[in-house]
């Protein structure tokens, strides 16, 4: 759900009823705050099935307002202030917050300091007052941001030739700031970065200022539209900021390293024309803005971060990749905004629908614009299918990631195996009716989160007829059913 800002003026009030009501009933207060504080802080979260450690109960996140100061070292802790503005679910003695990798310099809850410790990859903090449930309260955390890990847990800032990016998914937005680190509580966003002169620093949304003093450059950026922790994405160094216009006047801004920027500039005019394309498919981009974000580091993966894709920059400049692979992946990550930014996944175990989604445009453009049927990549998928099941999981129930795997949850079973799911789906309702779905689901969820079974009814109410049967063994078979239309089809033994 969208998620309204922060009213300014409501928290003096909140707060001079809480001390009221505290007035009131002192006895009482003293004695529930008294047996609170006797119990040890522990790590909280919101259930997830693969991840049951991230988010928090008890509140509702609606902004963050973040603020890193860069020394021009990527190997040095980032100065930090994140300001949490959020609306309460519960009655809290304490709030629990996901962060994991800085140091914690000071807490305050709505302006008085607050008391805090870490347990677990949760900082515990504990209030002056109580929060009653259904109020707003500001959090603000005082910390560093520290851009390098251990081997066994890296992820959140990714150091780059010339300074730093960021690729939270799926669980390491608590590495750079204290949240609540869980796709279902979006939020809108602020970013303040200070770095030195000759610095660019670039984040999602749009820019709202640039300050410049003593010798160092401040940018604001600021979203449009809710956002989950692990699409945020900050880019800091050596870099140019390319802008064109998309469709009907759509700001595409591109940031690349300087030095490449000549080498990079065919592949980045071709987004404009694959946003058009997309918006046949499935209807209006859903943001203000998009680019591509080119860095000088080798991650192993591209990124879907909100309205600002992260890519390495060797995709586009290493000559063993074929033009289509390259412009396939690119709309990959361009469909990943409509599905799994836009229409948020409610929990980790809902990541097909991104991943599927994402998989199914880039496969559909590659067969409209480079001759690479689609038809042909399913049956391969087909014969794999039962043999990524096995390894990874049904497509909406996946294996629990294994300790210290970089991969996770983003196994061949979410990409493929998902997208053989909607290959399946249009196989069985056709095309027109498949079609009318994909516009419905972006347009029905937009700027919210969905789950697996809001996917199933919706499909259902556009075919007309109950396919809950249909669905759940494709969604969560051990073995992969038949294709409808191709009894050929067979699963292929050691796959």
């Amino acid at each position: 759900m969208p998620h309204t800002p922060h009213p300014p003026a409501s928290r003096p009030r909140a707060r001079a009823r809480r001390r009221l009501r505290a007035a009131a009933l002192l006895a009482s207060a003293v004695s529930v705050c008294l047996v609170a504080a006797s119990a040890p802080p522990t790590p909280l979260g919101v259930g997830d099935r693969l991840y049951p450690h991230l988010g928090n109960p008890g509140y509702d996140v609606a902004a963050y307002d973040l603020s890193f100061t860069y020394s021009g070292s990527n190997s040095e802790p980032l100065r930090a202030v994140t300001v949490i503005d959020a609306r309460t679910t519960a009655d809290l003695d304490r709030v629990n917050l996901d962060f994991a990798h800085g140091e914690v310099d000071s807490v305050e809850v709505d302006g008085e300091p607050a008391a805090f410790v870490t347990a677990g990859e949760d900082l515990v903090v504990t209030p002056e007052d109580p929060l009653d449930e259904d109020e707003w309260t500001r959090i603000t955390v005082r910390h560093t941001s520290d851009p390098v890990y251990p081997e066994d847990r890296e992820g959140g800032w990714v150091r780059t030739s010339d300074g730093l990016a960021m690729a939270n998914q799926a669980d390491v937005a608590h590495l750079v700031f204290p949240c609540n680190d869980h796709p279902s509580d979006k939020a809108g966003f602020t970013f303040r970065v200070t770095a030195p002169d000759g610095l660019t620093a670039v984040a999602n949304g749009l820019p709202t200022g640039v300050e410049r003093t003593d010798g160092n450059t401040t940018w604001t950026y600021r979203t449009a539209h809710p956002m989950a922790t692990e699409l945020a994405q900050v880019s800091i160094g050596r870099s140019t900021v390319l802008h064109r216009a998309g469709p009907r006047g759509l700001p595409v801004r591109d940031v690349v390293p300087t030095e490449h920027r000549a080498a990079l500039e065919p592949w980045l005019e071709k987004t404009p024309d694959q946003i058009a394309w997309m918006e046949e498919k499935v209807g209006r981009y859903p943001f203000e803005t998009y680019g591509l974000l080119m860095a000088d580091a080798t991650t192993g993966f591209e990124l879907e971060t909100q309205t600002l894709s992260l890519f390495e920059r060797e995709l586009f400049t290493e000559p063993g990749y074929p033009k289509w692979y390259v412009e396939s992946i690119m709309v990959h990550e361009l469909a990943h905004q409509w599905f799994g930014n836009s229409v948020g996944p409610a929990t980790w175990s809902d990541l097909w629908l991104n991943e599927g989604h994402a998989t199914w445009y880039e496969a559909l453009y590659a067969e409209e614009t480079a001759d690479k049927p689609l038809q042909a990549r399913m049956k391969a998928a087909y014969g794999a299918s039962d043999g990524w099941r096995a390894k990874g999981g049904p497509p909406a129930a996946p294996k629990p990631p294994t300790s210290g795997s970089k991969t996770g949850i983003f196994r061949a079973n979410v990409y493929d195996g998902a997208a053989l799911v909607l290959y399946a789906l249009r196989q069985e309702i056709g095309r027109p009716a498949f079609e009318h779905l994909e516009r419905a689901w972006v347009t029905r969820h937009r700027d919210g989160t969905a789950t697996t079974a809001d996917f199933v009814r919706l499909a259902s109410e556009t075919a007309g007829r109950d396919l809950s049967d249909f669905l759940h063994g494709w969604l969560y078979g051990e073995k992969t059913p038949p294709m409808p239309g191709h009894p050929d089809w067979k699963p292929v033994a050691g796959e």
